[in-house]
């Protein structure tokens, strides 16, 4: 009998070379998409897919995200104070969703190194893994299926989305069989490549379902792409083995952690947001306007 998915682990340790200059003294996980910064989306994911037990890996420079989940007994006491209850909810239940943990990757040496950081703390179980710096939604319920796919299999499952071809060089692309219902088995997964080396167009969405070999695989992968222990080169060695699936999600991916899809991403969720409902007249205001500040 499989043990079920009760732990979620969250990579957050890289620089954000990407977003600078706004990373240089601030993690990219704590960029505000509205009024939240990234990571609270992903840690919520992880709730409403009832995984409660989140191990942060962090890295040089990430207290903020470890206060950010913190209490803070001072800021309760002045909303209290105010009268800004519906503030003081919205802070409480910030810190008391999940059991969340941490553990600092002391050398960026790639997601495959980091995950490797989560063995002791998830110990023996399957687990899940939410990339710090992408978004999905509906929040949770791709991860949800995830879960069901490999507790009814107990193979190691990831969530793809079918991408365009002038995109497939940014990301891991599948060789699958299979598809019904969204399902396919995993033959094989090419880390960036060219269009015309692309077998499909499913690229990997950073959410997996990981079975706990992976580390063992992951403590003789050698040094790939980029000088980094890739977590696709140990993913491969499943799909050899026959004990990779992956599942075409029904939703939408937001990848924060470039600067044109950060801003689109915060424009997108804020014409979301039943309190902000004047932001669409705004946009509408800004196109239509001609006059330039550059």
């Amino acid at each position: 009998m499989e043990l079920p998915v009760r732990k979620a682990v969250i990579p957050a340790a890289g620089f954000g070379t990407r977003l600078l200059p706004a990373t240089k003294a601030q993690p990219k996980e704590m960029l505000p998409i509205v009024d939240r910064p990234a990571i609270q989306y992903v840690v919520e994911e992880a709730v409403n897919a009832n995984l409660k037990d989140v191990l942060i890996i962090t890295g040089k420079g990430k207290h903020a995200v470890e206060d950010h989940f913190d209490r803070n007994f001072e800021l309760e006491e002045e909303l209290k104070k105010s009268g800004r209850e519906e503030e003081l909810k919205e802070i409480n239940r910030l810190t008391s969703q999940a059991s969340i943990h941490y553990i600092r990757q002391t050398e960026l040496l790639g997601l495959g190194d980091a995950v490797r950081y989560a063995r002791d703390h998830v110990a023996g179980e399957p687990f899940a893994v939410l990339l710090g710096d992408t978004l999905l939604r509906p929040s949770g319920v791709c991860l949800r299926k995830l879960v069901e796919i490999h507790e009814r299999t107990g193979d190691a499952v990831l969530a793809v989305e079918e991408v365009p071809y002038d995109k497939v060089e940014r990301y891991g692309i599948l060789e699958v069989e299979g598809g019904e219902g969204g399902e396919y088995v995993v033959k094989q997964i090419i880390e960036k490549p060219k269009k015309e080396d692309a077998p499909s167009r499913l690229a990997a969405a950073g959410r997996y379902i990981l079975v706990p070999e992976i580390f063992d695989i992951l403590d003789v992968t050698p040094f790939g792409r980029d000088d980094e222990i890739q977590l696709t080169d140990a993913l491969q060695v499943l799909a050899r083995k026959g004990r990779l699936r992956a599942y075409q999600f029904d939703g939408k991916r937001y990848d924060v952690g470039n600067k044109m899809d950060y801003v689109l991403t915060t424009v997108e969720f804020a014409l979301d947001r039943p309190d902000l409902k004047g932001i669409r007249e705004a946009l509408r205001r800004i196109l239509a306007t001609e006059n330039s500040f550059s």
